[in-house]
């Protein structure tokens, strides 16, 4: 490394290293402050702008809004307004209960049709209770979009099994109408993040079923932090271009702020996908698109 990049990086460093100890300190200020004016049995809240506030709402808490194609709940209608929830399994369910330092709530599809307008309702404050919110597809945009191009496209080819034949895509329709439902759907996903976002909010996308959805977001709003995570491989270049929408899916990662894989290589050759697909110039720590 250059000794002008050592020095940069080291000063960027100290300075995150210095913001931290300081925010730290300004925390044991607080609450020592606070125990003085009600002491430790006391009342834990302060008075601000007129408002009781406790401690714990005094400091901001930044939240996550995980954003995966299916809620870690099923649900199961019982009646007209009456649903019973069972918590799912799942890698990524198990994985994300570990989070707990962050307010946390969940936007996905909780894997049932509900055409009725009472039945959404209903749904929607059952799931409020587990911190979920849903996102509802109708049963065509599934076919196409989940059955379709996620599980009949997406999934073989980044698994190096390939595309499939014309004869079997024609079964479910065009390559194109399946596509016209991922993107879609993406941006249903989309819609409803932007109705829950506030700001200081982290967005965290989930998976091969919402590589627009980063794209979707930033459109809206372009100062969203927002991140995309794949829990599959990611392919090599020379299998990832045999896709038709290649192109299109690399830009729409790309827009994220941070992306991720299981492993170097995953990262790897999506890097040199990239470079090789849309000429963009890859580096060690991943790849530059205009200035980002």
């Amino acid at each position: 490394m250059h000794i002008d990049e050592y020095n940069n990086t080291s000063a960027i460093l100290r300075t995150r290293h210095e913001r931290l100890l300081r925010e730290r300190e300004l925390r044991k200020s607080f609450r020592s402050q606070n125990e003085e004016v009600f002491g430790n049995g006391g009342v834990d809240s302060i008075i601000g702008n007129g408002q009781i506030l406790t401690t714990e709402t005094a400091a901001i808490r930044q939240r996550l809004l995980v954003v995966a194609n299916r809620l870690p709940v099923s649900a199961t209608r019982k009646g007209e307004a009456s649903w019973q929830l069972e918590m799912s399994v799942g890698g990524l369910v198990s994985a994300l209960l570990g989070i707990n330092d962050l307010d946390t709530k969940w936007i996905g599809w909780a894997g049932v049709n509900v055409p009725d307008e009472i039945g959404q309702k209903s749904l929607t404050e059952a799931l409020a209770e587990k911190r979920c919110i849903p996102v509802f597809l109708d049963e065509d945009l599934v076919n196409l979009y989940y059955n379709g191009y996620c599980n009949n496209i997406l999934w073989p080819l980044f698994h190096y099994l390939g595309l499939p034949q014309e004869d079997r895509l024609a079964t479910t329709r065009s390559f194109q109408a399946q596509f016209d439902a991922y993107k879609k759907a993406n941006q249903m996903f989309a819609d409803v993040v932007n109705e829950h976002y506030t700001e200081r909010d982290v967005i965290w996308c989930h998976d091969y079923h919402l590589m627009f959805l980063p794209k979707c977001l930033k459109e809206h709003n372009n100062k969203m932090k927002v991140g995309w995570f794949l829990h599959t491989p990611f392919p090599s270049s020379e299998i990832h271009r045999t896709l038709p929408s290649r192109s299109e899916l690399l830009r729409a990662v790309l827009v994220a702020d941070l992306v991720g894989f299981h492993t170097y290589d995953y990262a790897r050759h999506f890097v040199s996908a990239c470079t090789r697909i849309l000429g963009l110039e890859g580096t060690p720590d991943g790849v530059e698109d205009q200035g980002s």
